[in-house]
């Protein structure tokens, strides 16, 4: 199964390599560059597609449980200020994504949208200390009865060039269902409360929709 967000994309390139491979065919005299060319073009169509899979995940609803949003490796647990939002401490947990992870963003936690911004930006390496405040990023703020309001990130990175987001502020959404894409990258970080009891370490592989980040 692929995500809506990459039919376009997933259409264009299967048209792409199939033009090229024909006219390799046509117009290359010699068979052993025009296997190479083909093999290379259906290679990168492979990865098209590998970019935009979207597999079926069961998460168990718990209003007690922050889950991970994304697939990726956690790659920073910190305190730190947030300032567009909250303005006060907060626990940041942060989740990068590789290009061989799948880039679906689901929802953590069940509850109300209180804020959804976009913010156009740079496109810096995720790991870049800055990236979180220059790159291409959107936040968006759920409030739970258990949690309270917890923030959300999606962060674009060097290769990453459109962030989907599909949250609205006032909308009841579902903990583990589709909240948005960040096309080819890279990644989210939550900020939490500050008594929120952290379930996983730094450089933990986690899966998205399925395994826990935080506890009440």
């Amino acid at each position: 199964m692929f995500h809506k967000e990459g039919h376009l994309i997933i259409i264009i390139s299967f048209i792409i390599v199939a033009i090229i491979n024909l006219f390799t065919n046509i117009f290359i005299a010699k068979p052993l560059i025009s296997k190479i060319i083909g093999i290379f073009s259906i290679v990168i169509f492979i990865m098209v597609l590998q970019f935009f899979r979207n597999p079926k995940r069961v998460t168990q609803i718990n209003d007690s449980l922050i889950i991970s949003p994304v697939d990726g490796k956690v790659v920073a647990i910190e305190k730190v200020y947030e300032k567009e939002y909250f303005k006060n401490d907060r626990v940041q947990v942060s989740i990068f994504m590789s290009p061989i992870n799948v880039h679906v963003t689901r929802y953590a936690i069940s509850g109300i949208i209180k804020f959804s911004k976009y913010h156009p930006g740079k496109y810096l390496v995720a790991w870049h200390p800055k990236s979180s405040e220059l790159n291409e990023r959107t936040t968006v703020v759920v409030e739970n009865k258990t949690f309270g309001e917890i923030l959300y990130r999606q962060i674009a990175g060097a290769i990453a060039r459109r962030i989907v987001n599909y949250a609205k502020i006032g909308e009841t959404v579902i903990q583990g269902n589709d909240a948005g894409f960040i096309k080819f990258g890279s990644r989210v970080d939550l900020f939490l409360p500050l008594n929120s009891k952290i379930k996983v370490k730094i450089d933990q592989v986690v899966k998205g929709g399925v395994d826990e980040i935080a506890e009440k």
